[in-house]
């Protein structure tokens, strides 16, 4: 029992330092987003209004009803205090609730930005490890040149292929593809189309082979990995936690901005339900309850990544919590 709570506090003391201050960085990513769209040009209400013939009392109205005619900070209080209490506001546009409908369409990012992780280090760490232990050799050399082609490719160019390959050339999509398309036969390919683009075509590729590769070779030039050698011991299992667990969760978690970024792209080529999707047509129709809540949940997303990096690091080595 004293062996479990000695394993878990390190961790406990970590998670409870890392909280705190998501709470401050959520505050000021929710402050400063504010700000940045009470101070853009344009009004929601004329994007709202667009094509009625609305007089000036009804515009005035609907301000008023929306709190859009208070001080900005009081917007913004009031904003707050209801995000506090799982309220993130309504719509503009659609009319309804922004929190279920960001949960929504996070999900579908989530699963995009995850899937595409999961298929970049099946692709770069079997390479990295490889070129770290046997050097560079005939099969170590091209592959690592065909990562650093494929990471140096747009992501919607690679989008842009890979749909007219489907389409023109098998011929297992309609032109006006979209989420569904394909219909139930061919819908879970659709589905992992843009998975494997991003994943592909996200840039990270050639930067977890390089960083892994660093990592696993000064790792295995250490003392203790050739006394293991020297005992017959399995170096993989030595060298796992510090060499290929620390290396691989520390990159992932400094590109999950970027992954996050591709996925925007993505989400337009491919048409896929995400937050880049509901982003860009709130920001097209200067939707700001909705930015909002997507700037909130996108931040979240990225500490969760970092915070993960700090359990993992914890983990391996426990008195790192007390630093």
């Amino acid at each position: 029992m004293t062996m479990k709570l000695s394993a878990v506090r390190p961790i406990a003391r970590v998670l409870s330092r890392e909280l705190m201050i998501t709470a401050l960085l959520l505050l000021g990513v929710s402050f400063v987003v504010f700000i940045i769209l009470f101070a853009s040009p344009g009004d929601p209400f004329s994007v709202l209004f667009e094509g009625q013939l609305s007089t000036a009392e009804t515009r005035e109205g609907t301000r008023e009803a929306m709190g859009a005619s208070r001080a900005w900070y009081m917007q913004y209080l009031s904003w707050l205090a209801g995000m506090l209490t799982g309220n993130f506001g309504t719509s503009i546009r659609m009319g309804l609730p922004v929190l279920p409908e960001v949960l929504r369409v996070g999900f579908n990012t989530l699963l995009l930005t995850i899937g595409s992780l999961l298929l970049t280090l099946l692709i770069a760490v079997p390479i990295a490890l490889y070129s770290a232990v046997r050097g560079t050799d005939k099969i170590s050399w091209p592959l690592t040149m065909l990562s650093y082609i494929l990471s140096a490719l747009p992501v919607f160019w690679l989008g842009y292929i890979v749909i007219y390959f489907f389409t023109h050339k098998l011929g297992l999509f309609p032109l006006a593809f979209g989420f569904s398309s394909g219909g139930q036969k061919y819908r879970w390919l659709f589905q992992l189309l843009p998975i494997l683009v991003l994943g592909v075509g996200n840039g990270t590729i050639s930067e977890v082979i390089r960083f892994l590769r660093q990592e696993m070779g000064r790792v295995m030039a250490e003392d203790y990995i050739r006394t293991a050698r020297a005992k017959g011991a399995s170096v993989w299992k030595h060298s796992f936690k510090e060499g290929v667990l620390i290396p691989v969760t520390e990159i992932v978690a400094s590109k999950i901005p970027f992954i996050l970024g591709g996925a925007v792209i993505v989400e337009q080529v491919f048409n896929w339900p995400g937050m880049g999707r509901m982003a860009w047509q709130a920001a097209q129709d200067r939707d700001y309850p909705v930015i909002m809540g997507i700037a909130i949940l996108a931040a979240i997303l990225v500490r969760m990544g970092s915070l993960f990096q700090s359990v993992v690091y914890v983990f391996v080595n426990p008195r790192a919590s007390k630093e």
